[in-house]
C-alpha cells in the first residue's frame, strides 16, 4: 500500500482483521509530520460502512460529532438564509476530525514512515517493483497505490495527470475560538457556515477543540497571486479582503483574524478516468479519481480501500481477477460521484450564487 492516508490505511485495516499481512509507505516522517486537515463527515453507505468492515463502527461514532452536520448559510450581507439543524438521532453524515480518525485507523499497523515512493515499476519477474526516494527498491505481489492526487503510481498505469478547475481555495484558521474568538464562534455555531457571493465563496467549519477552519474559495486563474508572496499573511489577507470587498464585516473577521493562509488550487482528474489493467498495480481514492472536495472524495477512497480488502481476503480465486473486477466496480461509481460532484461545484461557485442556495435546498431540503 502506497500511502497512508483514509483510504490506504482502511485497505491495511481490513486486511489486518483477516490476519493478511500488509506493508504501508507512507512518506511522511510520521503521523504529526504536517497539520491533518480539517473535518471530514463520513456517510452512511460509504465511510461509516467501511469503517464497519474494519471493525471500527463503534469507536468512530464515540469520536464523531453528528452535531457538526448542522449548516447555515449567510448572504453576503450577513442576513441569513438557511440554518439547518440535524436532529437528535441523525447520524447520516457525522464529522470527524482528520487526525482522529488518522489515529483510530493506525490502531496496529505497522507503518513504514518517511519512505516516500518515486514510481512503480510492473510486470517485473518478482512482481511490481516500488522505487524509493533514497534510492532503494523493492518488490510485491500487488501495489496498490493510494497517495493521493499526484500518485506516483498513477504513472505505471495511466498517463493523465490532474487538470486545474479554474477554482482556488485560501484556508486560514482560527484557534481557542470560543474563548478568543467568541462572535465568531456563535456565528459559526456547531457545523459550518457558508456564504456565496459571485463566483466567490466563504466557508467556516468548526473542528473540536475550539478550533475553525475557514476556506475562501474563487474562480480565477492559476497564476492570480502572481506578484503576491503567498509566504506574507498580511498580504495574502489583504489580497483576500480586496476580493471579498463589501461583504458583511462579520463574515469578513473571519479573515481578518486568520494568522496564516495555505494555498490550494482545486485540480481534478477527468470524470471518467479508467485505464488498461495491468497485473500488480492498482489504484484507489484521489489517485484513482480526484473530483472536487465535496465530501464524496474520502469517503469513496475508504469504501474501496475496505472492499478491496475483504476481496482480498474472503474471495477464493486468482488475485489478479479480483483486482479487475475491483476497478470495474470502482470506475463505475467514481465516475458518477465525479459528475455530481464536478457539477455541485460549479454551481457553489457560480456567476449566480442563488445556484448554491438552489444547490442545498435539493441536497438537503429543510
Amino acid at each position: 500500500m502506497v500511502g497512508g492516508g483514509p483510504g490506504g490505511l482502511t485497505f491495511a485495516r481490513v486486511l489486518h482483521r483477516h490476519g493478511h499481512p500488509v506493508t504501508v509507505l507512507e512518506r511522511d516522517r510520521g503521523p504529526d509530520a504536517r497539520p491533518p486537515g480539517g473535518m471530514l463527515d463520513l456517510h452512511e453507505g460509504m465511510g461509516q460502512l467501511a469503517l464497519d468492515k474494519a471493525g471500527l463502527l463503534a469507536e468512530f461514532e464515540a469520536l464523531s460529532r453528528p452535531e457538526a452536520q448542522a449548516m447555515r448559510i449567510l448572504d453576503v450581507d450577513g442576513t441569513v438564509l438557511r440554518d439547518w439543524r440535524p436532529g437528535p438521532d441523525d447520524r447520516a453524515n457525522p464529522e470527524i476530525d482528520r487526525g482522529q480518525l488518522r489515529d483510530l485507523l493506525l490502531g496496529p499497523l505497522d507503518v513504514q514512515w518517511g519512505r516516500g515512493v518515486t514510481r512503480v515499476v510492473p510486470g517485473t519477474r518478482d512482481g511490481a517493483r516500488v522505487h524509493f526516494e533514497d534510492g532503494r527498491q523493492e518488490a510485491f505481489d500487488l501495489v496498490v497505490g493510494a497517495d493521493g492526487a499526484w500518485s506516483r503510481t498513477r504513472p505505471a498505469l495511466s498517463p493523465v495527470t490532474p487538470h486545474y478547475t479554474g477554482i482556488t481555495t485560501v484556508e486560514t484558521s482560527l484557534d481557542d475560538v470560543d474563548t478568543r474568538h467568541p462572535d465568531l464562534a456563535r456565528l459559526v455555531g456547531d457545523g459550518s457556515l457558508a456564504v456565496y457571493g459571485v463566483n466567490r465563496k466563504l466557508v467556516a467549519q468548526r473542528n473540536s477543540g475550539g478550533h475553525v477552519k475557514v476556506y475562501a474559495q474563487f474562480r480565477a486563474p492559476l497564476d492570480w497571486h502572481a506578484g503576491l508572496d503567498l509566504a506574507d499573511p498580511d498580504a495574502v489577507r489583504s489580497s483576500l479582503l480586496t476580493l471579498f470587498d463589501g461583504w458583511a464585516s462579520p463574515v469578513l473577521d473571519l479573515l481578518r483574524r486568520g494568522t496564516a493562509f495555505a494555498h490550494r488550487p482545486l485540480h481534478v482528474l477527468p470524470v471518467a478516468h479508467t485505464w488498461t489493467h495491468v497485473p500488480g498495480v492498482t489504484l484507489l481514492g484521489d489517485a484513482a479519481h480526484l473530483m472536487p472536495p465535496l465530501g464524496a472524495g474520502a469517503n469513496l477512497a475508504m469504501l474501496e480501500g475496505a472492499e478491496l480488502a475483504e476481496s482480498i481476503a474472503t474471495v477464493q480465486g486468482d488475485l489478479d481477477e479480483t483486482v479487475r473486477a475491483f476497478e470495474e466496480g470502482m470506475w463505475a461509481r467514481a465516475g458518477r460521484w465525479a459528475k455530481i460532484t464536478t457539477a455541485g461545484l460549479e454551481r457553489l461557485v457560480s456567476s449566480d450564487p442563488a445556484e448554491a442556495l438552489a444547490l442545498f435546498d435539493q441536497v438537503q431540503p429543510s
